[in-house]
């Protein structure tokens, strides 16, 4: 299978089933027929700008960017929900904010925090346990350090 034919296929699976990781990902394109190492399908991942999207049951799955848009009320949801079990603390900076997470859990709370969609929240950035928040002005920083502070 090429590469082309192989990343066809993984935005055929992640839209048609749930798949929580890459080894998920590994073993439905098995079954396809490729032959794949988890290190190929990481750099597909990448290169396919697949993220991972909180499901109704408080899971993460991966998907398409685009179709990380959930209702405000459920993105809201989401939010609390991630805070509450993956953050451990938010700090405020100068126009940036800094929320600590669990150990490999950032992306998935920047996501929430996108989808979230908090006035005042220009970008976020999401490392490993680390995600900055770029606010429109210090004022807003600090409304929504406040808000985040709540979640905790």
């Amino acid at each position: 299978m090429s590469r082309r034919e192989r990343e066809r296929a993984i935005l055929e699976i992640v839209d048609a089933q749930a798949i929580h990781t890459q080894a998920d990902l590994v073993r439905a394109l098995h079954e396809r027929g490729a032959r794949v190492t988890q290190a190929t399908v990481s750099r597909d991942v990448k290169r396919l700008g697949l993220v991972k999207l909180p499901g109704p049951d408080g899971t993460y799955r991966y998907g398409l960017p685009e179709a990380a848009t959930i209702p405000s009320r459920a993105a809201h949801e989401a939010l609390a929900s991630a805070f509450d079990e993956f953050t451990t603390g938010v700090f405020p900076g100068e126009g940036l904010l800094a929320v600590k997470t669990l150990s490999g859990c950032a992306n998935a709370v920047a996501i929430t925090i996108d989808e979230a969609a908090l006035p005042g929240v220009v970008a976020t950035l999401a490392g490993d346990d680390t995600i900055f928040i770029l606010a429109a002005s210090r004022r807003e920083a600090s409304q929504v350090l406040e808000q985040l502070r709540n979640l905790l």
